[in-house]
């Protein structure tokens, strides 16, 4: 997954939210989202070898901290 992908998918999370979509459709552009970073996760992990730390930096990532 890379970073376009990620901020396309905040885009429409965000024009959802701006359309006062119903929070199922919320939950499943969130769910989507949170799958590609799994997906982003693994694919370090196997990369690297790294996991803990691969995961403990996408999950950073995503909440902004």
């Amino acid at each position: 997954m890379d970073e376009a992908r990620v901020l396309a998918r905040l885009d429409r999370i965000d024009a959802l939210d701006r359309t006062r979509a119903t929070p199922g459709e919320l939950l499943a552009e969130l769910r989507g989202l949170l799958s590609e970073a799994e997906e982003q996760a693994r694919e370090r992990v196997a990369a690297t070898g790294d996991g803990e730390e691969v995961v403990e930096r996408s999950a950073q990532r995503l909440l902004g901290t």
